[in-house]
């Protein structure tokens, strides 16, 4: 999709006369836009959820609520976290778990081998008091977990076992990059077979929208402001024909 997508902005800048902007560029403008899409992805799940609930959603083939289900679910992953010190263990990230975590959805728990339950996120503020009472503290079978910067610590402290925890997260798209050969006293080539070519993640839905939000920072970036409106006017064009 991303040649697709590249080949769509060229074209639309060769024919306006708007300039021309580098594989480099692309790329930095192609990662900005899919995450600004990825965003709007939770966004606009969240507003169907209130819909759902005012019973203005529809079902079946009318039920977009399960389509945004379905993409937002190609982000999942469920990984092992590694562990720092006894009971605590790093957050998903490319060093540990090979890719940034959006959302931390659930913590999963083992004890020698053995699945106990799904950690209950408890605040800073009061795990202490949590762990204080010997009628709510959490148990093997009831853990409890909190934050702390790029780390989460896991209670009871029996959870200390290099493979115990494992979290379901929603990881953040790769970064898209188009990549390509070049050719002497022409335009570069597309190669998909660069080692670190990396198409975009989205559904292929958003092709449209990934054009338009690409040529509206093409435009801030060169200082054209009608390249920057058409993009931004295209854009709303197509949000209101999905509302």
């Amino acid at each position: 999709m991303i040649n697709s997508v590249r080949n769509t902005v060229l074209a639309i800048l060769n024919k306006n006369n708007y300039g021309y902007i580098s594989p480099q560029d692309f790329n930095l403008f192609a990662k900005q836009a899919q995450l600004d899409i990825f965003d709007d992805y939770f966004y606009q799940y969240n507003q169907l959820i209130n819909q759902e609930n005012a019973r203005m959603s529809g079902t079946g083939y009318a039920n977009i609520t399960k389509g945004y289900e379905e993409v937002i679910d190609l982000f999942s992953e469920t990984k092992t976290l590694a562990q720092n010190l006894l009971n605590q263990y790093f957050l998903p990230s490319q060093s540990t778990t090979g890719d940034d975590y959006y959302l931390l959805n659930k913590i999963l728990c083992s004890s020698g081998g053995v699945y106990q339950g799904e950690a209950e996120k408890v605040s800073n503020s009061k795990i202490t008091l949590l762990n204080a009472s010997n009628l709510t503290s959490p148990t093997i079978t009831y853990p409890a977990y909190s934050l702390q910067g790029a780390f989460i610590t896991i209670f009871p402290a029996q959870f200390n076992g290099a493979t115990d925890i494992q979290a379901q997260y929603i990881r953040y798209p790769k970064d898209p990059n188009w990549t390509y050969l070049n050719v002497a006293n022409g335009e570069p080539a597309f190669n998909q077979s660069n080692a670190d070519f990396q198409d975009f993640e989205l559904s292929p839905d958003d092709e449209t929208s990934l054009v338009f939000k690409i040529l509206q920072y093409a435009g801030m970036s060169i200082r054209d402001i009608q390249e920057a409106q058409f993009g931004a006017e295209q854009e709303q064009m197509e949000e209101q024909k999905e509302n």
